[in-house]
């Protein structure tokens, strides 16, 4: 198989898994075997593929409340996660972390994080340790459009700028922060403001994978080399609701014709025709496969035990002392 079409597949495989597991995340929301819902990836799976398809294993991310496609694509193991959101014993994060919060430090994943933009800071930080010990390796930070007006996020953009750190910001710009569109929250430009600090900028394509390979490679490559920060823009479209919530709410926010429009780019069949039938047929079922087998490992692992739930608030393993626990 030449590299172009391992390249293609391994691509398609990572977003058919993206996909197929927010679908039955959302099966399972219904359900309610995930309490509390989700922020859907669907639509921007090409982001998440795309960048981390040009990162090494010990590079690090950080990650976002729609953060499941990034985690997934930088190799955590699918059933390990699905138990995360499962709020299972056998997680991830041993079921504390949930679906805003799932980490694997081991993959270099530092993360997501719940909080508006406050990825960029520690991915800053990782790329400020990554470069004191030369490691070659850097970091990536996800963010919502939503995040481009928070100071912390411009705050990173200045110390990555003047300290140069080998630090890649990834703005996925579906067009909302929750139902407000970029339009209407967003003054000039998103690449305007990594301009604003002297870093590089280009937007591109983020529902198309190669697309957004080509630019990230090109700027981890840059990171790399010691000259500095970059900003990746990925236009894209989330395809599904905010948080599953809207399900129920039947907010409207969006008309019928603009979603439409949207689904016609999806991220899935873009890179699905550039892979032979016969690896595509292949490829879906091994996903399936993975799929059935997570949700299996997810549902049948046990809950915490509420007697360990001080257990992980330290991490030197100290434990808060028996007077304070009963106290809470």
């Amino acid at each position: 198989m030449s590299e172009q079409h391992a390249t293609g597949e391994r691509l398609y495989r990572t977003v058919r898994l993206i996909r197929r597991f927010e679908e039955r995340c959302i099966e399972l929301v219904h359900s309610g075997e995930i309490a509390g819902g989700i922020h859907p990836y669907i639509g921007q799976e090409a982001i998440a593929a795309g960048v981390c398809a040009a990162l090494r294993p010990g590079d690090y991310i950080t990650s976002t409340h729609r953060g499941h496609g990034h985690v997934l694509a930088k190799g955590a193991d699918p059933a390990a996660m699905l138990a995360e959101l499962a709020g299972r014993a056998t997680g991830l994060n041993k079921g504390r972390g949930g679906s805003m919060h799932a980490a694997d430090v081991s993959l270099g994943i530092l993360g997501a994080n719940g909080i508006v933009g406050a990825g960029a800071p520690i991915a800053a930080g990782a790329a400020w340790a990554a470069a004191r010990a030369d490691d070659g390796r850097i970091a990536v930070s996800f963010f919502g459009d939503g995040a481009v007006s928070q100071g912390v996020v411009l705050e990173s953009f200045n110390l990555a700028a003047l300290w140069k750190l080998p630090v890649l910001f990834v703005c996925e710009n579906n067009g909302y922060a929750s139902t407000l569109t970029v339009d209407d929250a967003v003054a000039g430009t998103i690449v305007g403001r990594a301009a604003a600090f002297g870093i590089p900028a280009v937007r591109v394509d983020g529902t198309d994978p190669e697309a957004v390979l080509a630019a990230a490679g090109e700027y981890a490559d840059r990171a790399r080399s010691g000259t500095g920060p970059a900003l990746l823009e990925c236009g894209a479209y989330r395809f599904d609701a905010h948080h599953t919530w809207e399900h129920k709410s039947f907010v409207r926010y969006r008309t019928k014709e603009e979603v439409d429009e949207g689904r016609s780019r999806d991220p899935v069949l873009i890179q699905g025709e550039r892979v032979a039938p016969e690896v595509r047929e292949r490829v879906d079922r091994e996903v399936e496969e993975v799929m059935d087998s997570a949700v299996r490992f997810a549902l049948g692992s046990p809950k915490p035990d509420p007697a360990g739930a001080l257990d992980h608030l330290y991490a030197t393993g100290l434990r808060p002392r028996a007077g304070v626990a009963s106290h809470a």
